[in-house]
C-alpha cells in the first residue's frame, strides 16, 4: 500500500539524516526530499544531481527562441501573454529532480512533517532563504502566495489545490497546508513545487497580482530579468546574490551570466535567424525541417551540432481535438467518423519522413497506456461504472484508422461516409452534410502556427470528399490565446501533457466542472461522471500499481469517447546547437533542462 512509509526523507547537508517520532502518527524528518514511491534516487550525502557537470563553467551568453509575442510577465493568471523563462525568476519549497518519476528535493523549506494520516504538510523554511531584494523568505509569503493563487490565478489551482482546507503558520518559520482528505498522497509534493511570491512586494503600491504587468517582479530564483523589449526579447540575467547559488542541489546548474528569448513570428525566419547565430539553441519541432532545412556550412563543418537525444517522458496526446460543446460535434458518431478523413500513414511518408509514431493513447511512452482488452483489476475498476459506459469499452481495442500510406485513402473514406449516413446525415444541394436538425456537417479549424497547414489541407480536402465543409485558419498569438480561453472554437491542435506520475492534475483536462470555467484546460469540454470518477481514482490511488491501472482505465474511457483524432508523438528531442554551447554527457530523462544544465565554453 502506498502510506506515509514510503516517503523517504534524508539530510539535506551532508550530515547524517535524522528522524524524530512525536507522539505517532506524525513522522518529523528533516529532508533533502521525498519520493512518492520507495527512496529517492539521490543519498543524504549526495553532491550534486547526476545529470549535471558540477565542474561546469560559469558564464557565457544562452539565446533561446519564441514564436509569437508576450505582453505580460505574470505566467500564472488568465489575463494575457506571459513571456518565456519565468520560471528562472522564482523558486518553490522542494524541486523536482529529472531523473526520477515524481520526487522533491527540499529547495525554499529545509524540512517537512507529514502525519501518518497524511492530513497536513508542515514545511520549516530555510533562514538563509532571500529575496532578490535582500527581504526574508516568511511562511506568510507562502500563505499568501498560496491564497492569492486559489482566489485569481488560472483555473488550474483551484484544481490541483483541491483537497488543501486551509494554510496556517504555527511558527514564525513554519507554514502547514491543511488537507480535507487522508487518501490524495501526492498532495505534500504538489505542495513543495507551487512557485512562492513575495508578499510585501504584491501588497504594496497598488499591485494588483490579477492584472498584467511589465514591470519586473522581485523573485527569489538564480535570475532576474535585465532587460527586455514587449512582443520582441526579454533577457535574464544570474543574480550574483542569489542565496541558494552553494546547495547541493544547485551545483553544476544555471550556468550563464545571461539567457535570452528572442521571439519570431514566422518559423522559417526563426530558422534563419539560427544559423546567422542571433541565437544558439533550437529545439526543433517540425520534422520536414529537421531533415531538409539543415544542409547548412555551419552543421557540415561542425559550428552547429545536430543531435537527438532519447528521452523517457510519458508524450500524452497530440491530436486534432474536437470542443463538443459545438453542436456539430456532440454526436459521437460524427467523431468516430471524420477520424477515417486523416490519413496519417500518407501525411508522415509525405511531411516528416516517416519519422513519427501514431499516438493510440492519452498516455503514450509510458506504462500507462491501455493496451489489448481490459483485464484483471483494470476490468474490475471498470466492471464499478459498466452500466455507465458504452460496450465497446469492455470489447474493443481502440485503434485510429489507418490506411495503406498510398494517398488513396477510399476505404476510410467510404467506412466515414456508412458512420454518417446512419447518424442520419445525408448531402444537401451544396454537397454539405446535414441532419434532420439542421445541424450542418460544417467547422472552422483555427490554429497559431502556420506549419500544420500542410498537415490539415489534406484532411480538409479528405473531409470535402464525405460531405464536410471545413476551412482552416490561422491567428495570431494573442486572439488564439483569447478563443482557447474563451472555448471559442471548433476544432484545434493540442498537445495534452502527462507526467510519469499524473494526479491532481487530471482534474483540470477532464472534470465536468471545469468544462464551463473560461481558462480551464478542459478544452474538450467533457462532462462525463464516470471520466469525473476514474479522475478521482487516479489522484487517490494507494500504490503505484492503482495508480497504473486507473490510468489505464481513463485512457480506454477517453479513447472510445472520440474526443480527439490522435496526431503522433516521438520519444526524443532534435536539438541543433552551437559548438560552444555544451550540454551534459548523461542528459536527464525527463526535461531537456537548457537554461538549467547546459554552460557555454569558448564563447565570442
Amino acid at each position: 500500500m502506498r502510506t506515509l512509509l514510503t516517503f523517504l526523507f534524508f539530510l539535506m547537508i551532508s550530515a547524517p539524516a535524522t528522524a524524530e517520532i512525536i507522539d505517532m502518527p506524525v513522522v518529523k524528518v528533516t529532508a533533502h526530499g521525498i519520493a512518492i514511491y520507495g527512496a529517492p534516487k539521490y543519498e543524504p550525502d549526495f553532491s550534486h544531481f547526476d545529470y549535471v557537470n558540477p565542474d561546469a563553467p560559469k558564464g557565457g551568453h544562452l539565446k533561446l527562441y519564441a514564436l509569437g509575442t508576450f505582453d505580460s510577465l505574470n505566467n500564472y493568471i488568465v489575463k494575457g501573454i506571459p513571456a518565456s523563462g519565468l520560471s528562472l525568476t522564482y523558486e518553490s519549497l522542494m524541486e523536482q529532480s529529472y531523473d526520477e518519476p515524481f520526487s522533491g528535493a527540499a529547495l525554499l523549506a529545509e524540512s517537512i512533517t507529514v502525519p501518518k494520516d497524511r492530513s497536513y504538510a508542515l514545511f520549516t523554511l530555510r533562514p538563509e532563504a532571500k529575496w532578490q531584494d535582500g527581504q526574508p523568505v516568511t511562511p506568510e509569503d507562502v500563505k499568501w502566495t498560496f491564497e492569492t493563487l486559489m482566489e485569481k490565478g488560472k483555473p488550474f489551482f483551484k484544481a490541483y489545490y483541491a483537497n488543501v482546507e486551509r494554510v496556517e503558520i504555527p511558527t514564525p518559520n513554519q507554514v502547514k497546508f491543511v488537507f480535507n482528505t487522508t487518501n490524495n498522497l501526492e498532495l505534500p509534493l504538489i505542495i513543495g513545487q507551487m512557485p512562492v511570491f513575495p508578499k510585501h512586494y504584491w501588497t504594496t503600491e497598488g499591485r494588483d497580482f490579477a492584472q498584467t504587468t511589465l514591470v519586473p517582479p522581485v523573485g527569489s530564483g538564480p535570475y532576474k530579468i535585465a532587460n527586455m523589449k514587449p512582443g520582441s526579447s526579454i533577457t535574464y540575467e544570474r543574480d550574483p546574490n542569489w542565496w541558494g547559488k552553494d546547495l547541493p542541489i544547485n551545483k553544476g546548474r544555471y550556468n550563464f551570466d545571461n539567457i535570452t528569448y528572442q521571439y519570431y513570428r514566422d518559423q522559417n525566419i526563426a530558422l534563419e535567424a539560427f544559423f546567422a547565430e542571433d541565437y544558439n539553441v533550437r529545439q526543433e519541432n517540425t520534422a520536414k525541417l529537421w531533415a531538409t532545412a539543415y544542409e547548412t556550412d555551419a552543421v557540415k563543418t561542425g559550428k552547429i551540432k545536430k543531435e537527438k537525444i532519447k528521452n523517457e517522458l510519458p508524450q500524452g496526446m497530440q491530436g486534432f481535438i474536437y470542443n463538443i460543446r459545438r453542436p456539430v460535434f456532440q454526436d459521437i458518431r460524427v467523431r468516430e467518423a471524420l477520424a477515417y478523413a486523416f490519413d496519417f500513414e500518407w501525411s508522415n511518408k509525405q511531411f516528416a519522413y516517416d519519422s513519427y509514431t501514431r499516438s493510440h493513447s492519452y498516455f503514450s511512452n509510458s506504462e500507462m497506456a491501455a493496451e489489448g482488452l481490459p483485464e484483471g483489476d483494470e476490468l474490475a475498476l471498470l466492471n464499478q461504472y459498466k452500466d455507465q459506459l458504452p460496450p465497446e469499452v469492455f470489447t474493443e481495442i481502440y485503434t485510429p484508422p489507418a490506411s495503406d500510406g498510398s494517398g488513396q485513402n477510399r476505404s476510410n473514406l467510404a467506412k466515414a461516409q456508412s458512420i454518417l449516413e446512419e447518424a442520419g446525415y445525408k448531402l444537401g444541394p451544396d454537397g454539405v452534410r446535414v441532419n434532420d436538425h439542421g445541424v450542418r456537417l460544417e467547422f472552422e479549424f483555427i490554429d497559431n502556427n502556420p506549419a500544420f497547414e500542410r498537415w490539415i489541407l489534406p484532411f480538409i480536402q479528405n473531409l470535402k470528399k464525405i460531405g464536410v465543409k471545413a476551412n482552416f485558419r490561422v491567428v495570431d498569438p494573442a486572439q488564439y490565446q483569447k478563443r482557447m480561453t474563451d472555448f471559442d472554437f471548433d476544432m484545434t491542435v493540442l498537445s495534452i501533457p502527462q507526467s510519469s506520475s499524473p494526479g491532481n492534475e487530471q482534474r483540470e483536462f477532464w472534470n465536468s466542472a471545469k468544462a464551463d470555467i473560461p481558462g480551464s484546460r478542459n478544452y474538450i469540454g467533457i462532462k462525463d461522471p464516470v471520466v469525473d470518477a476514474l479522475v478521482e481514482d487516479i489522484i487517490m490511488a494507494q500504490s503505484r500499481e492503482e495508480l497504473v491501472t486507473a490510468c489505464k482505465a481513463l485512457d480506454r474511457v477517453l479513447l472510445q469517447g472520440y474526443y480527439v483524432i490522435p496526431n503522433w508523438h516521438m520519444p526524443a528531442w532534435r536539438v541543433a546547437h552551437w559548438d560552444y554551447i555544451k550540454r551534459p554527457e548523461t542528459p536527464p530523462d525527463l526535461d531537456l533542462a537548457i537554461a538549467d544544465t547546459w554552460w557555454s565554453e569558448g564563447q565570442n
